[in-house]
């Protein structure tokens, strides 16, 4: 069977590079009209690279932490592409820095949990009207293996934000059943050939944690961009509230 997302329109936030990229790039691949937010880097750039392969995309730069930003985005979406969003990624988070929390500042702390959690909640509100006008939506929410077991050093918060990705994930998925939205979680493990790891581990975790990965390799963004497609697509229809581990085994439930 192929995939195919013909018609559909699909908003990656933090699209620009890294994990949201490579889901940009795999959904356009398939058919869906990519919207690529973006608020630092080159969304420019991302989606000039999927126009480059025969997709159709555009980037728009907005804040997901400011919910004005966020509603004036998916306006110039709805404008650009001629309808509501279809599917939408919240990928948009980071670490930041390592902070131990006897270090913690409350501008870190919310920081952190901004980025993680409330740019999560508010793009889900703003795309939720035009789903439940078509009874059909797939909201993709992006957590980490870091929301079951705290996270490495200096952490803690980024976890607790990932952590609570999952849990309002499960009401909210609840709350739009009924209007024919499907809202679920990727968890992504040790993901390599992104900035993530390249500027918070090092080389002898990284090669620690790899002897840990059952099946004997990080992962690749492509190993999270393909369990994305799933979920964004027809395929699974019948599931919502549900956290798809995607780390090699790293950590099974």
């Amino acid at each position: 069977m192929k995939i195919d997302l013909t018609g559909k329109i699909a908003l990656v936030t933090g699209g620009a590079a890294g994990l949201g990229l490579e889901m940009a790039k795999t959904l356009a691949a398939c058919g869906a009209k990519v919207a690529v937010n973006y608020l630092n880097g080159d969304g420019e750039a991302a989606a000039e690279e999927i126009r480059q392969t025969g997709g159709d995309a555009a980037a728009f730069r907005a804040d997901a932490t400011n919910p004005l930003e966020i509603e004036g985005m998916i306006r110039a979406i709805e404008e650009r592409f001629g309808s509501t969003v279809d599917i939408v990624v919240n990928n948009a988070g980071g670490l930041i820095k390592r902070v131990p929390n006897a270090e913690m500042t409350e501008e870190h702390y919310y920081k952190v949990m901004d980025v993680n959690f409330k740019s999560t909640v508010f793009v889900s509100k703003a795309v939720i009207p035009g789903m439940a006008a078509k009874k059909a939506g797939k909201i993709i929410n992006v957590a980490s293996l870091a929301a079951h077991d705290g996270g490495g050093p200096g952490a803690a918060v980024y976890a607790a934000g990932k952590a609570a990705v999952i849990s309002y994930s499960k009401g909210l998925a609840k709350e739009l059943a009924p209007q024919g939205i499907n809202v679920n979680v990727i968890s992504p493990g040790f993901i390599g050939q992104t900035a993530f790891h390249a500027t918070f581990t090092s080389d002898a975790g990284r090669q620690a944690t790899i002897a840990r990965i059952p099946l004997g390799r990080e992962g690749v963004p492509q190993d999270v961009a393909n369990v994305t497609l799933f979920l964004a697509s027809e395929l699974s229809d019948y599931l919502t509230g549900e956290t798809i581990e995607i780390n090699g085994g790293l950590f099974m439930r």
